[in-house]
Order: structure tokens, then C-alpha cells, then sequence
């Protein structure tokens, strides 16, 4: 046993992702009680925060390059990461539970033999193993996992895990470039919105659902989320309706988030929503009825129009901000 946890690290245009560095400070924290090293590994054509990585208290980060992987390739990357994790000897290995690492790590599973435990919201040590908790049933309980394999693949859902820096810390940085790619399956472009934070990324999410009752009135919850700095997400409802893209749909066939604040409006909170979102620190629930399901899970409620207490709500923030 080499001893070894090796953590993904996910990029996007070469800059590296927040939920990447949580998954290197869950993966310390781990590595401190089974006395493991921990080491990290980014695949992309340029990776321009390399330095920043070596803030967070790894023994070593491999960054492999290639011209041609400025985009997602899952044959590419499957490949190359399995091989680097059997070649380094790897024991375990941790992604971010975003969209490329749901992808991503079931592949590496099968390749590197792996069992696998998805979207976890905790790990603890019970002697040498990894018990991992996840949501189940819509979140409405969480299950206890152990693998039982010997080598271990975790996701880890973003924003549950804090990315601590650790002053001391000084990693071995090594470049590597990747010469054999198997390119059958790539992403061939990616388009992005302008100036938004992505609802998966976000610390702060403002959504709006039907209680909306049109398109044309969710300028009141952009308003809000760019007083806030935050996010603007959207129930299942209101996408289907065409009122918002995809892209910003937060709960089970949508975007799983877990902000420090959640702030959902006009949202009655179906159990679909709910599983998305249940887990974020802080929720403010605004429905005019004061039966919605959201307000079973809120930590604070406000019952009434959401057409006139968001816009007062803005204003009262714009003056203490």
C-alpha cells in the first residue's frame, strides 16, 4: 500500500475551481487521522494558478498538459488519470461532485478498479476506513457507506467542505506533458454567461419560482442577487416554462447547490427542489402561502407577495450596504 490520496483537480480555462480546493482540504483533514500523503493532479493545456494549490498543504501536484486538452475529453481524461493514479500507486482519490466530476469519476472507477461513493456531505474515520454520508430519498435522510474495495473513489458535493489554507505549506510542483490522448469523445466548445456566477459555485443564491407568476418579473430577483454578489437560480417549473435556462435550475434534475444562503422566492419547495438545495447553511423562504413545504425547511420565513417584498427587501439592502 502506497499510502496515498490523490485529488482531482478540476480547471476551466485554467483557472482552478473552488470546489476543488474544498475537496484537498477534506482530503488533509482525512489524511491526518489514517497518516496518508495527499497529492493533487490537474489535467488542462495551461493551468495559471498552479502556485495556489501549494497554499493548501499538498505533498506533491502533477499538472499535465497537452494543447489539445483545453476542453473536457472523457476518453482523454479517464485515460490519463488512471494511468497517473496507478502509476503514482494511489490508494483513494477524491473529485468535486460538479457536473465533470459526475462524469468523470464513475469512468476512472471502472478503469482503475475502484468502488465508489458519490455526493458526500461527510467523512469520517472509523479505524482505518472511510465512512461516508450522503443524501438519500430526495435528501430527505442520509445513508452511511463504507467501500469495501482496497482502492477508493469519493465525490464530494461543493460548498459543504471549507478549503482551508495552511501557511507552512510547501508542495513539489512537476509538469508533465501528456503525449498519447485518446480523443474519440471531447467537448467541442463551451459557452458561458457573461459575468454569472454559477449556481454551483455561488455562496449566495437568489432563486425564483412560479410565485413569479411571469418571466418578465424575475428582474426582481436579478436585482436582488447583484445587491447581493449572488447567484440567481431557478425552480423546475419555471425552466420548463422556458422562463430561465437550464443552467440555472437548482434541485435533483437540475444543479445540486449548497451556498452559505439560499433565498428562494415565490418557490412552494417540491421535493425534487428540496433535495437540490436542503443542505445549504442558511435558507429564507418568501411565499404567500403559508403551507408551502419550503417553509418546513426554511431557517427564516416571510409570508406574502413576493412581488412586494423582494423590490423592498433590495432597497433596505442597497441603503445598509
Amino acid at each position: 500500500m502506497a499510502n496515498k490520496i490523490l485529488v482531482f483537480i478540476e480547471t476551466f480555462q485554467g483557472q482552478i475551481k473552488k470546489s476543488s480546493l474544498e475537496a484537498i482540504s477534506a482530503a488533509k483533514e482525512i489524511s491526518s487521522k489514517i497518516n496518508f500523503e495527499v497529492e493533487a493532479v490537474a489535467i488542462d493545456k495551461n493551468i495559471e494558478q498552479a502556485e495556489t494549490l501549494s497554499n493548501f498543504g499538498l505533498n506533491k501536484i502533477t499538472l499535465l498538459k497537452n494543447d489539445q486538452l483545453e476542453n473536457y475529453s472523457p476518453s482523454a481524461f479517464t485515460k490519463i488519470l488512471s494511468d497517473h493514479a496507478k502509476e503514482i500507486d494511489a490508494d483513494i482519490l477524491f473529485f468535486s461532485h460538479t457536473s465533470l466530476g459526475r462524469d468523470l469519476a464513475p469512468r476512472v472507477a471502472v478503469r482503475f478498479e475502484a468502488g465508489i461513493t458519490t455526493d458526500c456531505v461527510e467523512l469520517n474515520i472509523d479505524g482505518s476506513d472511510i465512512i461516508a454520508s450522503r443524501p438519500v430519498f430526495a435528501g430527505k435522510a442520509l445513508v452511511e457507506t463504507k467501500i469495501n474495495s482496497v482502492k477508493k473513489i469519493f465525490t464530494l458535493r461543493p460548498n459543504i467542505f471549507h478549503a482551508n489554507k495552511i501557511s507552512d505549506a510547501n508542495a513539489e510542483i512537476i509538469t508533465k506533458e501528456v503525449n498519447e490522448l485518446d480523443l474519440s469523445s471531447r467537448v467541442t466548445g463551451i459557452k458561458k454567461s457573461a459575468d454569472k456566477i454559477d449556481v454551483a459555485e455561488a455562496e449566495i443564491i437568489v432563486s425564483g419560482g412560479r410565485g413569479l407568476k411571469g418571466p418578465e418579473n424575475f428582474h426582481i430577483i436579478e436585482e436582488l442577487a447583484e445587491t447581493l454578489g449572488a447567484a440567481v437560480g431557478a425552480s423546475r417549473a419555471v425552466v420548463d416554462a422556458g422562463w430561465r435556462p437550464h443552467n440555472e435550475q437548482v434541485g435533483q434534475t437540475g444543479k445540486t447547490v449548497s451556498p452559505n444562503l439560499y433565498i428562494a422566492v415565490g418557490i412552494s419547495g417540491a421535493i425534487q427542489h428540496l433535495a437540490g438545495m436542503s443542505s445549504s447553511k442558511y435558507i429564507v423562504a418568501i411565499n404567500k402561502d403559508k403551507d408551502a413545504p419550503i417553509f418546513s425547511i426554511a431557517d427564516y420565513g416571510i409570508i406574502g407577495d413576493a412581488l412586494e417584498i423582494v423590490p423592498a427587501l433590495t432597497e433596505e439592502l442597497k441603503k445598509n450596504k
